[in-house]
């Protein structure tokens, strides 16, 4: 590797670290910005729940959680950095004597089932799409899918959900909300079996469906203006002038060139898997990382609330990271630019 190659990924790894350390920095002290504190959250949750009294309540929550919300912060701060550092983040104070890692790998898996599956349908179905809106621009396809894209990307996948909620699933009774709630069917064990996976695919039905079609708009929009600029290209009339066939022009030259520009805005599409499936899955009671996080919210679990956002802040820094990395392998002369800037 050639010292401009190495001077460019330190400089762009080096960055990539100081983000993640100054975003988990923030939301280390932003989640005690909130009121209250995981004490006062389950002493408050007793007595609504149970009618106990306050001093009942308190010394209830004194003898189950460890933590202590007079530590000064920055004693506190500096424990979860060391944690950090060594990939311990420490355990779950609503959940006393579970590690954030195996609150957050219970969920995870589902959550990057449901969006990276629906991701790659998502970008398969917008690249055909928009292929096929350039090579047939100006007509009636173009016009109506430019059209359908431009909506569905302007309606956030929440809303959309609700939309699809209430029309789909109560007003015209296209399908069983109740049976489709939750990763999987209760009394399936998980495990490779074709039981399990069919049944975590028929639960996942309705997040995927959600991603699926407020995405891939996006994709076609993108792919017909990068399929546009290249079948402008001189080496297209070239081709055409040798006698190639179609096909072969629009797999061979068109769609390689085409597919180039987007490397990067699928790389950082991908880092919002996590951080993305928040609101849908609360709205459709699907039990993955947006339904942990709404509970350690409302539960003040600090702990798990920045083990969550982390691993989002690391997903997006490192897409990004892997992104620039890959404009600088494709187009050497962005490389070359940054290390002399």
């Amino acid at each position: 590797m050639s010292r401009i190659a190495r001077s460019y990924v330190l400089r762009r790894i080096v960055r990539s670290l100081f983000v993640i350390w100054f975003v988990t920095t923030c939301v280390f002290f932003l989640v005690r910005l909130m009121p209250g504190n995981p004490v006062e959250a389950y002493i408050n949750k007793l007595i609504s729940a149970q009618g106990m009294s306050y001093d009942s309540a308190q010394a209830q929550a004194s003898s189950l959680f460890s933590f202590d919300p007079r530590t000064p912060l920055i004693n506190q701060y500096w424990s979860y950095l060391v944690g950090v550092a060594h990939l311990n983040f420490g355990n779950s104070i609503l959940s006393p004597g579970t590690t954030v890692l195996t609150k957050i790998g219970s969920h995870l898996p589902y959550t990057l089932f449901s969006v990276g599956y629906a991701l790659i349908i998502s970008i398969i179905i917008g690249l055909l799409l928009g292929m096929l809106m350039a090579y047939r621009r100006g007509g009636v396809v173009d016009h109506v899918m430019s059209a359908v894209g431009s909506t569905l990307h302007a309606i956030p996948n929440y809303l959309f959900a609700i939309m699809f909620l209430v029309f789909g699933g109560i007003q015209l009774g296209l399908f069983d909300f109740a049976s489709l709630r939750g990763t999987h069917t209760d009394g399936i064990n998980p495990s490779f079996s074709i039981t399990f996976l069919s049944d975590v695919m028929y639960h996942a039905a309705l997040p995927v469906t959600i991603y699926v079609l407020t995405t891939f708009g996006t994709w076609a929009l993108i792919m017909k203006a990068s399929t546009t600029q290249a079948l402008e290209e001189d080496f297209v009339m070239v081709a055409r002038a040798r006698g190639l066939s179609g096909a072969r022009i629009g797999a061979m030259y068109v769609g390689r060139n085409a597919v180039l520009p987007l490397v990067a805005q699928i790389a950082v599409q991908a880092g919002f898997v996590v951080g993305g499936a928040i609101f849908v899955e609360l709205i459709l009671g699907y039990e993955g990382v947006g339904q942990l996080l709404y509970d350690a919210v409302n539960g003040r679990d600090y702990p798990v609330i920045q083990g969550i956002l982390l691993i989002i802040t690391i997903s997006v820094v490192g897409a990004n990271l892997i992104a620039d990395l890959c404009y600088g392998i494709l187009d050497p002369r962005i490389r070359d630019k940054g290390v002399e800037e």
